[in-house]
């Protein structure tokens, strides 16, 4: 009876979802969250629904394994409008057009209201236990072998040397700021990572908090051009729930369904009000031509109130991620990702052509545990809760914060978040 009653409690819950976005998926799956009978799980960890949506690469199927394998179980996968192959198993598929193009807009949120149901239907059958958990998709493994290896075995050679239980040594090096020796720690984070842009996966190399180096390995994915009011919204709500205002960014998303003009001119006032621009230090973020971080996010407030976007110059050829971020600290870094559009984004992510250096004594297939940067947590998986990670590829068929968390394993993290 007590079993049955922890049963009927769980299933009157929200559903906890993680979510994979694909190509021209992201605004979509962030609306999807406005129903109160769905909230999204800022980790893998602490999720029951694995939602896929949109089309992804064949690199990317991996990390969404590794993902899948994070969820504690009970757990079931849902693809909508996903081509993953057998990657993810007999996992259940949601179709119907999702794009804009395709469908009026009363068709499409018929749609969307479908998938939050089947979403609802789905926790329920795992809550009452009438479906069953799925089992892992990968092997757990260590990321590296150390078992013999070593005067006792556990994978060291000498002081420093080795992989003592499967973990590279961390050794110290000048931090950029002041020089002091710090341990600095090497990872991959994304490719859905919830605080990353879809598809987005970085290597980098953090002392502390601080960025000291960083390598696009893999291009965010191409999402759905959009009204510019609404794209403007999601945006703002993404940098509000960075700067520790969630019910502020709560309304910018529901405002981006809802755009009275009584709305926008209450939620514009607000914001400032709230004095989340002064938040954020004069000069962050800063391009040339394309002006700091403070000054996008008071041109997304004007382009929410019906403004016309600014007119930008192209960006320096110099311009580039792996430019822009080292010097940062994690929470900053994570509002200058998401302060660009798409378009100037998959620009200063291009992939450099660089000589592999896959082999540099990092683990980059295991899962990391970060310090807690106060914004989003897990890292919503991959290289294990970073965000799914791994390897980079070819495209295929293109098929949350400030906290960065544990690349724990291998196999039970999912990707790199």
């Amino acid at each position: 009876m007590a079993v049955s009653a922890l049963r009927k409690w769980a299933g009157e819950a929200p559903a906890p979802i993680f979510v994979a976005a694909g190509e021209e998926m992201r605004d979509r799956v962030e609306l999807l969250f406005n129903d109160g009978r769905l909230v999204r799980a800022a980790s893998p960890r602490h999720a029951a629904i694995f939602l896929i949506a949109g089309r992804m690469r064949l690199e990317d199927r991996e990390d969404l394994r590794r993902l899948h394998d994070q969820m504690p179980h009970p757990r079931v996968t849902l693809l909508w409008e996903a081509e993953v192959g057998e990657a993810l198993g007999e996992a259940e598929r949601f179709t119907g057009s999702t794009l804009a193009s395709d469908k009026d807009a009363g068709e499409a949120r018929r749609l969307d209201e479908a998938v939050r149901d089947r979403l609802e239907g789905l926790w329920q059958e795992l809550a009452s236990g009438e479906r069953p958990s799925e089992p892992d998709l990968l092997h757990d493994e260590p990321p590296n072998p150390w078992e013999g290896i070593g005067p006792h075995g556990q994978g060291g050679k000498g002081m420093m040397g080795g992989t003592p239980y499967g973990r590279p040594m961390a050794m110290t090096s000048d931090d950029l700021r002041d020089g002091l020796a710090l341990d600095p720690y090497t990872a991959r984070f994304g490719p859905f990572l919830p605080v990353f842009p879809p598809g987005l996966l970085l290597e980098m190399t953090l002392q502390g908090d601080v960025i000291q180096l960083a390598k696009v390995l893999r291009a965010p994915l191409r999402q759905a051009a959009s009204d510019h009011a609404p794209e403007a919204l999601l945006r703002l709500a993404r940098l509000l729930d960075l700067l520790g205002l969630p019910a502020l960014s709560q309304r910018a998303r529901l405002a981006a369904g809802d755009r009275s003009s009584s709305t926008l001119e209450k939620l514009g006032r607000t914001i400032r009000w709230s004095g989340a621009t002064l938040a954020i230090p004069p000069g962050l973020g800063a391009l040339e031509g394309h002006a700091d971080l403070r000054t996008r996010l008071n041109d997304l407030l004007a382009i929410a109130g019906g403004s016309s976007p600014a007119t930008r110059p192209e960006l320096p050829e110099s311009a580039h991620l792996s430019s822009l971020l080292p010097g940062l600290e994690w929470s900053e870094a994570m509002l200058v990702l998401n302060s660009f559009d798409d378009k100037t984004l998959s620009m200063l992510a291009m992939v450099m052509n660089e000589p592999d250096e896959e082999s540099d004594g990092h683990d980059h297939d295991g899962d990391h545990m970060h310090h807690d940067h106060g914004g989003h947590h897990d890292h919503g998986g991959s290289h294990n809760d970073h965000g799914g990670h791994q390897g980079e590829g070819g495209h295929e068929d293109q098929g949350d914060h400030s906290s960065h968390q544990s690349h724990e394993h291998h196999n039970r993290h999912g990707g790199h978040a």
